[in-house]
């Protein structure tokens, strides 16, 4: 049976778009969670397998958000930057992974 079009490889590695390093990131990381920027079309099912696939933990709880878009003024021409999703992942106590060093 084929694999469906959520749960296909190529689409795993492209869930995860990349971590989202904050102040509020590295508070959380104490705590076994972890922020991720995400592909809009991805759900958590599809962010839990990517993170499995990619770290080889599975994730505990996943929670999706959407961030608005700023709104940025240059001269007298105004835009908005993109809406992106955004999620944070819950890993089992004493697993961690590495997201970035030195930042």
């Amino acid at each position: 049976m084929a694999p469906r079009a959520r749960e296909d490889k190529t689409f795993l590695k492209g869930a995860l778009l990349h971590p989202v390093i904050t102040e509020k990131s590295s508070i959380l990381q104490a705590q076994n969670q972890y922020v991720f920027a995400v592909d809009h079309k991805a759900n958590k099912l599809v962010i839990a397998r990517a993170v499995e696939n990619v770290y080889g933990i599975k994730p505990v709880a996943v929670r999706v958000s959407w961030v608005q878009g700023k709104i940025r003024v240059r001269g007298r021409r105004h835009g908005k930057t993109p809406n992106w999703k955004k999620a944070i992942v819950t890993l089992p106590q004493g697993k961690t992974i590495t997201v970035a060093e030195g930042v």
